[in-house]
């Protein structure tokens, strides 16, 4: 008994051999044993007979590219930068590490000491704040970018859904009930909730203190106001009653509906709030925490000028090596204070044309 063989056949993806037996008899075409074809249909793409376009790096394209970026990237590199440096920005660390500091009393704080403690920082600002002013909180080596701190959230509950308010979810643990009654907001993210209290006053003369407003709404998202963070609904609009058979985090001092005497900036939906909810991913941070706007035109949202700090100091930072710090600063088009985009484009221009140069060169010599 022999195996027919058929070279073209095999090419074919066809093994002659495949069924076939002495004296040619063997399985008929389309028949259990027919081998299938593995071969590309005979189209353009699937033969690879596309069209393609691969360019060829020759010193009269590669040289004017170097400089044409070159060219387009300094400019930019130096507006960027410049509009950077123009923003005024104001820093005052007041963990209280030093000695020295008004604030070194208030270092061993505990989340629920009563009553707080409080100090107040004096400083002189040399140059007015023309445009509105931001208000900032920063917060050093704490980690909220921490896997499990993430996640340690039900973002059902922050929704307004009723079922998850009384039965938080398990990624919340160890924050989810406490005295056996769920806790709202429940997770750690929520159970760390930044909560000092910052007040600027305008020293006028040697006693004369004038309280600067400082404005706490505007301050989140407009999609975290409005779609991601809702209240509890039911028959009534007191939270007291909505949130019933709740309790507050360990942490906080009060429940979630004492936050704020302003309906419409209480619960789930007070800006405080809203902002501490949405994580940094680096340890070293800072979220806004006020608006000072300027009155009218004519003058700045800020004078030059005497001005004092005062702060209620609840939040401990101690323990972990932490520091706070309190930031005024101004915008602008690209945002806030940060040079680093502008020097990005300085230095990847001037590599460029740099290196523009020293082709053009090498073309000319070789």
């Amino acid at each position: 008994m022999a195996m027919n063989y058929n070279a073209k056949e095999e090419a074919d993806g066809h093994p002659g051999g495949v069924g076939a037996v002495a004296g040619g008899s063997g399985v008929a075409p389309g028949g259990v044993g027919a081998g299938k074809s593995r071969k590309p249909d005979n189209t353009a793409f699937k033969q690879q007979r596309l069209p393609a376009w691969q360019p060829i790096l020759t010193a009269g394209t590669v040289l004017p590219a170097f400089f044409i970026i070159g060219l387009i990237f300094i400019p930019i590199g130096i507006g960027i930068f410049v509009t950077s440096n123009n923003i005024r920005e104001y820093e005052i660390d007041y963990t209280g590490t030093d000695s020295a500091s008004p604030c070194n009393k208030c270092l061993n704080v505990s989340w629920n000491s009563t009553p707080p403690c409080t100090c107040t920082i004096n400083f002189t600002l040399d140059h007015p704040f023309e445009s509105n002013v931001f208000m900032y909180y920063g917060l050093s080596n704490f980690y909220q970018n921490h896997r499990r701190y993430v996640k340690s959230r039900d973002d059902s509950q922050l929704n307004g859904d009723n079922s998850s308010l009384h039965y938080p979810s398990k990624e919340c643990e160890p924050y989810r009930t406490s005295e056996d009654k769920p806790i709202a907001p429940c997770g750690a993210i929520a159970n760390s909730m930044f909560n000092d209290t910052l007040e600027l006053y305008r020293i006028d003369g040697e006693e004369t203190r004038t309280p600067i407003h400082l404005n706490k709404k505007g301050i989140a998202w407009w999609t975290d106001k409005n779609v991601k963070f809702r209240n509890p609904t039911g028959d009534t609009n007191n939270l007291t009653a909505l949130f019933h058979g709740t309790t507050k985090p360990i942490n906080w001092p009060k429940p979630v509906y004492m936050l704020d005497s302003e309906p419409d900036n209480n619960g789930f939906i007070n800006e405080d709030f809203i902002v501490w909810m949405r994580t940094a991913a680096l340890p070293t941070f800072r979220k806004l925490y006020r608006l000072i706007e300027k009155k009218d035109n004519l003058q700045p949202a800020l004078a030059a000028g005497n001005y004092s700090l005062e702060i209620a100091y609840n939040y401990p930072v101690h323990s972990f090596d932490g520091r706070k710090r309190m930031i005024l600063s101004t915008i602008s088009w690209m945002g806030g204070k940060n040079p680093f985009l502008g020097i990005a484009y300085i230095t990847v221009g001037s590599i460029c044309f740099f290196l523009g140069v020293v082709l053009l060169i090498i073309h000319h010599k070789y």
